[in-house]
């Protein structure tokens, strides 16, 4: 049995950043909204370069919503301590399609493991408390075209459904290309059959 995906999801509105200094060493947390592994190796990549300077970027992010991966690095911090504990950050508030690096200057003063791992995820956490959480819906693209004497039909159903329209082309006949929440998806197409008496192939884009 295929388990239901939902559709809609947590992550970020945009970059973000915050900073904590436990016994002289500084803590730079750096949340980012992302799309995919690409994305967040090519933040990482920036992250590294802007902050050469700094001891450790340790991170952990998560990525994908039908195929989920996820990936956290120490980066020469005693294993366990960093990453982990910023994936459990991440993963705790339900956030998808989510990274968080922390860039740490190392202050001379030892922390011991325990004082690490609380750091890493104070930094992540307090990150967290001070940036807005937006859900995002997981919708499907649907494309179809229909003779234009529906037109007007049509356009009722998407206005009581409040569909989105990405793209229409008019000509001898009606091409559309249409957003729906995916909870929607099926009732929508079943609307579209019983609209033109099953006359209507119904695609899915991308």
């Amino acid at each position: 049995m295929t388990e239901t995906l939902p559709d809609s999801y947590l992550t970020l509105a945009k970059p973000c950043n915050h900073e904590i200094k436990i016994k002289a060493s500084r803590f730079i947390a750096l949340g980012y909204p992302i799309v995919d592994r690409a994305e967040a190796e090519a933040i990482l990549d920036t992250v590294r370069r802007k902050e050469h300077a700094a001891t450790h970027h340790c991170y952990a992010w998560v990525a994908g919503l039908e195929r989920e991966e996820f990936k956290y690095s120490d980066d020469g911090e005693p294993s366990g301590t960093a990453g982990r504990p910023i994936h459990q950050v991440i993963t705790g508030r339900k956030l998808k399609n989510a990274m968080i690096v922390v860039v740490r200057y190392y202050g001379g003063v030892k922390l011991g493991t325990g004082g690490l791992t609380r750091a890493y995820a104070q930094a992540a956490s307090e990150l967290l408390d001070r940036t807005e959480i937006i859900e995002r819906l997981i919708c499907d693209h649907l494309r179809f075209s229909l003779p234009f004497t529906y037109y007007d039909r049509l356009m009722r159903l998407i206005n009581a459904g409040q569909y989105r329209i990405i793209a229409q082309d008019f000509g001898e006949n009606i091409a559309m290309e249409i957003e729906v929440r995916k909870s929607k998806t099926e009732t929508f197409i079943s609307q579209l059959r019983e609209l033109t008496g099953g006359k209507i192939d119904v695609a899915k884009a991308g």
